[in-house]
């Protein structure tokens, strides 16, 4: 590399150009991540999602319903329940029965999921094998 020793060489002129091979390189390894990643975000597993039924069911004569409202309080058709040991003592008395009764879980629409979760758990404890829950059906049309 050869240095010029000319009397009009400008040494304290700024360069007014921006050297852009750093911004290329880095676009370029950020296309090439995305695409990269792309596709691994895209794909998918072909999964059969459930459709919504309003299947009408009668209620047997032995059927249990179990309301819980917004306060979680928790009810054995009608009757109030205090303690979340007798809902489980009903469900074992009933639980041994031949056939086994179904359980109807009512559920207020601001109930938490936890005053729902304790009965589904109590119905577990119990050996229920049959769980339901009631709600609204959709509008027609």
């Amino acid at each position: 590399m050869g240095m010029s020793l000319n009397e009009a060489s400008h040494e304290d002129e700024a360069i007014s150009t921006i050297n852009t091979t750093p911004l290329v390189d880095v676009m370029l390894v950020l296309l090439i991540i995305f695409l990269i990643t792309i596709p691994v975000a895209i794909q998918t597993h072909g999964v059969q999602l459930p459709k919504d039924s309003n299947v009408a069911r009668e209620s047997k004569f032995g059927d249990v319903n179990i309301a819980v409202n917004s306060k979680g309080d928790v009810f054995w058709n009608d009757l109030h329940l205090k303690e979340k040991a007798d809902l489980v003592e009903k469900l074992k008395q009933v639980s041994v029965l031949t056939p086994q009764p179904e359980v109807h879980i009512r559920g207020d629409r601001f109930t938490k999921y936890e005053s729902i979760g304790k009965v589904i758990v109590a119905c577990q404890r119990a050996g229920i094998a049959k769980i339901s829950f009631i709600i609204e059906p959709p509008p027609k049309g």
